[in-house]
C-alpha cells in the first residue's frame, strides 16, 4: 500500500543517517567537539594593525533564501579609466578553528557540509557556521579579502589578498534579487534600505557578465542544468520543483570564480602550493563529438573547449527548450574534478569547463574543507612562515577531499532519490519521455523530462548511449535503497 506520506520526512532522516554513516561519514559532533565548542567565548576579532578596517564598505551577501551559512561577501568600486575595483571576502573560519582542533578534526573527515532534502549535516557546528564565522548581517567579522582591479572589458589585472574586518549590510536572496535585476520584480526592502547599495549591485552584476564574456571567449562551457528541490507539505514530500540559474547567482558564480583565481596566482607568486580544483581533458570526448553531430554540429576530433562552447552557443539558439537536457549529457561526459596540489613552477592542469588556468577553492571555508585549508596556506604566505602542511601531508589530504566530495555527491544524490521515489510510487505503470544520464557495464540510467529524477533503465536497447531520448516505463520504487526503476517502451 502507498505510503500516505505523513512519515516521509522522519523516513529520508533515517535514510540520510544511514547512508552518511555507510559512506564513512560523521554524522554527529562527538563530546570532544561540543566541549571544545562551549569553550569558545564569540566571534573572533582582529587587533593586529595588518587586519584592515572594512566595515564601512557596502558590503551584502546574496545566498540562497534559507541559507544561514554566508561565506561571502562582495563590493564594487569605480576605478579610473573605467575600471572596477572588486572586492570579495570570505568568512576568516581559520581564526576559530584551528588546524589539529576537534572541530577541525570532524570537518577534515567529513570534509564537506552535507545537503539532503530532509536534514543538513553540516561540516561545522551550527554555533560556528551559522553564527560566529558566518558573515551574518549587521555583524563585525573577521574575512579574507580578494580585491581585484578588473578591466572596462571585464580582465582581471593587479590583485591583493589580505585580512580584513568586514560587516554585512544586507542579507539578499537570489530569487528576489534576479527578479529585481532582470525586471520581473520589485527591488528587495534590505537593498532599498541601505543608500547606493542598488546602483553597487548594478555594477557588481555588470562587471560579472563581462568576467563571464571573458572565460566564454577562452572557451568557458555556457551550460544549463536543471537541479531539483524537494518540497514538503508539513511532513510529506509533495513535489520536485526545479531551480535554475539566474542573473544574481551568475554574480556570485563569476565573481567567486575570479575570486578563487586571484588565491591560486597570489600562492604561485608567492612561492607556496595551493590546493587547486581541476576538471582534466574529457575522457569521453568522441561521444560529445557524436551529440554536436546529431544536433547538426561539428567539433573537432581532439578535445577543444572554444569550440565546444561555440557549438553549445548555437544549441541553445536553435532549441532552448532541449537545452537543459544537452547540458547534462554533456556535464556527464566531462567527468568529475578532483582537489590536486600544485607546487610553484609547475605547469597547472587548469578547469576544463571553467577554461581558466589557475583555479583554487578558497570561497566557502564554511561548508568545504579544502578553502581553509587555502585559508590556511594563504595566511602563511602572506606573512611568509612555514607552510602549515607538510608536503604528503597535502597531497593526501587533496585525494580525501576528493573522495569524500564524491562520497557526499552519492549521499544526496541517493537521499534524493528517496524523496523522489516518495513522490513517484503512486505512479507505477505510467510513462514518460527520458534522457539516457549514464550507460556503462554497471548499467544505464535515464533522466526523466518531466520531473528531475534519475533512475536505472533495466531493458536497455543495444547500443544506447549518453544523450539518447527514449520513451520509459516506471516499474518499481524503493525508498529505502533509493532505486527507481524503468523500462523501455515503443520504438
Amino acid at each position: 500500500m502507498p505510503n500516505t506520506g505523513s512519515q516521509h520526512r522522519t523516513q529520508l532522516e533515517g535514510i540520510a543517517r544511514r547512508v552518511m554513516e555507510e559512506r564513512g561519514f560523521l554524522t554527529d559532533f562527538s563530546p570532544q567537539v561540543l566541549a571544545e565548542l562551549g569553550r569558545i567565548a564569540g566571534a573572533a576579532t582582529g587587533s593586529d594593525a595588518a587586519v584592515r578596517d572594512l566595515r564601512n564598505l557596502l558590503w551584502c551577501s546574496i545566498d540562497n533564501d534559507d541559507s544561514l551559512d554566508l561565506d561571502q561577501l562582495s563590493v564594487a568600486q569605480p576605478a579610473s579609466g573605467g575600471a572596477t575595483r572588486i572586492l570579495v571576502a570570505v568568512a576568516d573560519v581559520d581564526a576559530l578553528v584551528k588546524n589539529g582542533s576537534a572541530i577541525d578534526g570532524h570537518a577534515r573527515q567529513n570534509t564537506t557540509s552535507v545537503y539532503t532534502p530532509a536534514v543538513i549535516f553540516p561540516m561545522l557546528p551550527e554555533r560556528l557556521s551559522t553564527d560566529l564565522t558566518s558573515l551574518n548581517a549587521d555583524k563585525d567579522r573577521l574575512a579574507i579579502v580578494f580585491e581585484m582591479e578588473t578591466g572596462a572589458d571585464g580582465s582581471v589585472g593587479a590583485a591583493e589578498v589580505y585580512c580584513a574586518t568586514v560587516r554585512n549590510h544586507a542579507k539578499l536572496a537570489y530569487n528576489s534579487v534576479a527578479a529585481w535585476l532582470e525586471n520581473r520584480g520589485p527591488v528587495p526592502a534590505a537593498i532599498a534600505g541601505v543608500a547606493g547599495l542598488a546602483e553597487n549591485l548594478r555594477l557588481q552584476y555588470a562587471v560579472a557578465q563581462k568576467m563571464k564574456e571573458i572565460r566564454h571567449q577562452h572557451g568557458a562551457l555556457d551550460l544549463e542544468t536543471v537541479q531539483a528541490r524537494t518540497v514538503f507539505e508539513g511532513d510529506a514530500v509533495r513535489d520536485l520543483v526545479p531551480e535554475t540559474r539566474n542573473s544574481a547567482k551568475d554574480i556570485i558564480e563569476d565573481l567567486m570564480i575570479s575570486a578563487n583565481g586571484v588565491s591560486a596566482r597570489f600562492l604561485e607568486a608567492k612561492r607556496y602550493p595551493s590546493l587547486r580544483r581541476v576538471v582534466r581533458t574529457p575522457k569521453r570526448w568522441d561521444r560529445i563529438v557524436e551529440l554536436a553531430r546529431e544536433r547538426g554540429g561539428q567539433l573537432p576530433s581532439e578535445p577543444d573547449s572554444k569550440a565546444l562552447n561555440q557549438f553549445l552557443v548555437s544549441a541553445r539558439s536553435a532549441d532552448a527548450v532541449t537545452f537543459p537536457e544537452l547540458s547534462l549529457s554533456v556535464i556527464k561526459l566531462l567527468g568529475p574534478g578532483e582537489y590536486v596540489v600544485e607546487y610553484p613552477g609547475e605547469e597547472p592542469v587548469g578547469h576544463f569547463g571553467l577554461a581558466v588556468r589557475d583555479y583554487a577553492h578558497a570561497t566557502a571555508p564554511n561548508r568545504r574543507y579544502p578553502d581553509l585549508l587555502s585559508h590556511r596556506i594563504l595566511k602563511a604566505a602572506m606573512v611568509s612562515v612555514a607552510l602549515p602542511y607538510r608536503r604528503d601531508e597535502l597531497e593526501a589530504l587533496a585525494k580525501h577531499c576528493t573522495d569524500q566530495e564524491d562520497a557526499a555527491k552519492k549521499v544526496e544524490r541517493q537521499v534524493e532519490k528517496s524523496s523522489a521515489a516518495l513522490l513517484l510510487e503512486s505512479k507505477i505503470g505510467q510513462q514518460f519521455d527520458a534522457l539516457v544520464t549514464g550507460a556503462a557495464d554497471k548499467g544505464t540510467w535515464v533522466r526523466l523530462m518531466q520531473y528531475p529524477v534519475e533512475g536505472k533503465l533495466m531493458n536497455p536497447p543495444p547500443g544506447v548511449d549518453v544523450g539518447r531520448r527514449l520513451r520509459v516505463q516506471l516499474v518499481h520504487t524503493d525508498a529505502e535503497r533509493g532505486f527507481i526503476d524503468f523500462k523501455t517502451v515503443g520504438g
